[in-house]
């Protein structure tokens, strides 16, 4: 049976922090391929600054594109938004029912997961794999649900690097080549993205 990690994101833009890590899991762990999930609208987030989902949807597949090993969804465009994991875990068990599935996330997110549409449900099914992020002095209302049975904590590199980051220093014309993957930074200085 397949074993795909889901890598739910914006990816706005995806950059090399994003593909270290899923490279990292995907050869360094049961998993047989990761999917980068392109989400449409996280709850949590604010949607004003997201370009396009095609775009977006893009950027992965070009980012992808030379490893097999990694792959671009788009299966959260054709669903109700905003974008709960839970139904996208859902759609997917029933699209491919002979699939085993299962989360990637940061730290971060896991030390929140009790705010999501049915956490419990996802802790109870999904295994979860956890790479380690850097902590945020300012983070508040956080759970420790490391020692749950369904939770793989991954010694995958820390990477200090956020889209956030990336859109500010283009907007600010500062050189983001080394962020991003060739074909990414391309497709984004062509389009005049975050400018």
């Amino acid at each position: 049976m397949k074993k795909i990690g889901l890598y739910f994101g914006t990816f706005n833009p995806i950059h090399v922090g994003h593909l270290i890590i899923a490279n990292h899991l995907a050869n360094n762990s049961d998993l047989t391929e990761v999917w980068f999930v392109v989400s449409p609208h996280n709850p949590l987030k604010d949607k004003n600054t997201l370009l396009d989902d095609h775009h977006r949807l893009a950027m992965v597949q070009r980012a992808v594109d030379d490893n097999p090993k990694l792959k671009a969804s788009s299966i959260e465009f054709d669903l109700p938004k905003p974008s709960y994991t839970v139904l996208t875990l859902q759609s997917l068990k029933e699209k491919f029912p002979k699939t085993e599935f299962s989360l990637i996330m940061g730290e971060d997110n896991l030390r929140t997961i009790h705010k999501w549409k049915n956490y419990e449900y996802i802790l109870e099914n999904f295994d979860i794999y956890v790479y380690p992020r850097v902590q945020s002095a300012t983070e508040t209302d956080v759970k420790d649900f490391s020692n749950s049975g369904r939770i793989h904590m991954c010694n995958a590199p820390v990477m200090n690097v956020s889209s956030t980051f990336i859109r500010e220093a283009i907007k600010n014309r500062k050189d983001v080549r080394y962020l991003l993957t060739d074909p990414v930074f391309k497709y984004v200085d062509e389009m005049n993205f975050y400018k």
